[in-house]
Parts: structure tokens; sequence; C-alpha cells
């Protein structure tokens, strides 16, 4: 395994990684009261002691109306000693640090972001279910500013690199989207207007980053349904995001409220999802979900490297680094990825699984993921802390543990 790709050092921006693996932005739960936890340190650091060359804190909300979760972190000067003990620890055994910044626009509930939500436009959040607000110009503007305090946070914790979450149907997205941009000022309607909200949002990140913070944008290569982002639209972003100076993109697709599993990919383990949500405070999405189910959160098959020939389109249109994303499972489909020109690949569930799979993979002891993608994870991460079905210590009921070998026998 010394010569393979997978284990040389690569550059992003002014980050040098020991080797071309980064744990990527999937949310852990685990930030409990929107700050750094004992798990949130111990999980980092076991990645990091695993061998990843970078490994990412995923989803830090850049202000209290952004966070979607209570178990998420919401940046502010108070968490910036328990970060950089994270930063610290990670950097101890050898690898990089990075942390996404983002805002879930109206993919939340005043009882958790504090406020009525808010969004690129008016709506009603279905999972909530609540109403949204449109935001005003004001504030749209304050917003940029707060993405770029997070950053000088980001810089005082330690980090090596922000990943600015620009995908998946949350803010940045809503506003790029047509789905959920229905804007009829300077921030709605044209593309070009519907992207002036994250140019603002990157051109104060990068003035914040300076030159000593790697700076990473996760962008969707489409929305995943007809009336949002197409793949057409998507390159044209990435090409603003390219002129704008940013370090590399992360190609993903998938809308969070729309096409959730388009992300993922596979099925959504409802009986695990139900099974741990509140049944006082999710009532109705408990009933809504053992009848409707499969229509709100329809499967889309897993494969191996299911966004590679998507991301090839985009490595064709662009000069720029890009990090490939989605369905990292083998050693083989990885040194194809770093083969087709991406300068990274991410991966998550490989490393729920596994902390110490990139370790294992470099010794030679496996040449595969032994996560059979049953999705576990995800439906426990919306109550609890992200963890896979083999590393949970309570006995699981007959229906999950069955709904699990059903799954993991597709996959």
């Amino acid at each position: 395994m010394e010569n393979s790709t997978i284990f040389t050092p690569c550059e992003i921006g002014p980050v040098t990684l020991r080797n071309r693996v980064i744990r990527s932005a999937a949310f852990e739960n685990m930030a409990y009261g929107n700050r750094p936890s004992d798990d949130l340190f111990n999980y980092h650091t076991a990645v990091a002691r695993g061998g990843v060359g970078m490994t990412t804190v995923a989803y830090a909300a850049v202000s209290r109306s952004g966070l979607s979760f209570n178990g998420q972190l919401w940046m502010r000067e108070e968490i910036v000693p328990d970060l950089k003990r994270l930063t610290d620890s990670v950097h101890s055994y050898g690898a990089k640090a990075s942390i996404q910044l983002g805002h879930c626009g109206n993919m939340t509930h005043r009882s958790t972001c504090g406020c009525m939500p808010v969004g690129a436009s008016r709506g009603f959040n279905l999972y909530s279910p609540t109403l949204v607000r449109k935001l005003k110009k004001s504030e749209i503007y304050e917003l940029v500013l707060d993405f770029g305090k997070a950053v000088g946070l980001a810089r005082k914790a330690g980090f090596d690199c922000v990943e600015i979450h620009a995908g998946h149907g949350y803010l940045i997205s809503q506003f790029l989207s047509p789905y959920t941009n229905h804007r009829h000022d300077e921030f709605g309607g044209t593309l070009d207007n519907r992207m002036r909200f994250m140019k603002l949002v990157i051109e104060e990140v990068m003035r914040a980053a300076g030159n000593d913070l790697a700076v990473v944008v996760k962008v969707n290569m489409h929305d995943g349904f007809s009336k949002g982002m197409h793949k057409d639209d998507c390159i044209i972003v990435a090409k603003e995001l390219e002129k704008l100076g940013v370090h590399a993109l992360v190609l993903s697709a998938g809308f969070v409220s729309k096409a959730p599993m388009e992300v993922m990919r596979g099925a959504m383990p409802l009986k695990t999802l139900r099974y741990y949500m509140d049944r006082k405070k999710f009532w109705w999405l408990k009933a809504g979900l053992a009848v409707f189910g499969r229509t709100m959160i329809p499967t889309v098959p897993f494969a191996e490297a299911y966004f590679l020939e998507d991301a090839k389109e985009f490595r064709d249109a662009l000069k720029m680094p890009l990090i490939y994303v989605g369905g990292m499972v083998s050693r083989e489909k990885m040194e194809e990825v770093l083969d087709s020109g991406f300068v990274a690949l991410q991966m998550a569930r490989a490393l729920i699984n596994d902390t110490d799979f990139v370790n294992k993979l470099h010794r030679g002891e496996l040449t595969r993921s032994e996560c059979k993608h049953s999705n576990y994870c995800i439906g426990r991460m919306y109550t609890l802390e992200m963890k896979c079905h083999r590393c949970v210590d309570e006995e699981l009921p007959k229906s999950i543990r069955k709904e699990i070998r059903k799954a993991e026998k597709r996959g």
C-alpha cells in the first residue's frame, strides 16, 4: 500500500495533508447544548489516530438562528477553548482539522433556533412543522458578517480549514435554488441574483481566512428533483466559486427537505428513525413516517462512488482542486477517484463503522470497509449521537435488528 496515491500528501490552499482521505462533515449530533462535548472530542481524536489526512467537525451554525439540532455546534467565543482542545488532540496524531460552517435556514423550529425560522423566502417547514419568514435585506448582510466572524473563531480554535456549506438545501442552497427562492429583489430571480448571497458570504469568508486558513465549499451538482437546481446551473455556481478564489470544492447533491437520500443513498431506516424520536415532541412526524414514510423519504439506490460520473463533468469544466464525496467503500474505488483528477476524497460512514479504517487500509489488513450501508447511523443521528449499530451498548429491538439485516443484504 505504500505506493498507493491514497497515501501521498496533498495541498488544499495553504494546508498540506499527510494523505488524501478526509473525514467528511457528516453530522455527529454530539454538541450537547450547542457546545463541544467529550463525545465529540473522543470521536474526532479517534478518527485522527485512525490515520486520516484531515477530519471535519460537522455543521457548526454561524448564528443561533442557524441551528437545526440541539446537538449541533453554535459558533461563539465561549466554545473556543473546548474546540482548541479538540484541534490540539487531532494535531497530536498528525492530522489536520477542519470545521464546516453553515446556516440551516428554514430547516429548524423556534424551540431550537430561538426565533421564527428564516429562509430566502417565506414558507412552511413540514418536518417541524412551522412557518418560515423571509429574511430582510439587513438580516442577509448581518448573516454575511456572521460567516466571517465564525471563520475568525475557527482560527482562534486552531482549525486548519473551514468548509462552507452551500449545498443540501440549507440557507445558501435555499438562495441558489429556484425551489426555495421566490424573491423579487436583487437576491432572487435570475441565477446571478440567486448567487448574490453566496458570493457575499464567500468574499467575507476569504477576507477572514487570510493566507493561513484553507477554504473549502460544499456545493450541489444537482438538487435531485425537477424544480430544483440542475447540473448546468450548478456548474455555473462552481465556476463562480472558482473565480472567488476558494481553495477546493466538495461536490455533492441532494436537498434535505425534498430529496434527502440523494445525498446519502440507500434507504432511510424508518423503524430506526421512529424508534429514537421523542413520542411527545415528534408525534406528528412519527405518525406521518409510519403511514407515508417511503413517500416522504424515498429510497435512492446505493452504489460505490455514486457521484463519480457527475463529478467528472465538473472536473472537466473546472481547473481548481476538487474533493470527491459519496460512496467511498473500497481501496479500488478510492484510487479510481484520485486517478480521475480529484485532489482528495471524503468519507463518513466507513469512519463511523471503524475509526481505524484508514490505518487498516494502509497496513493492508483490508481493502474494503466493513460498513454495509444499513444507514442505521443516519436514522439514529436525528435524535442521538451518530453511531454504527455495531458500536451501540444497548440491545436493539428485534424490529430494528431485522431492518438492519434487510438493508445490509440489499447493500
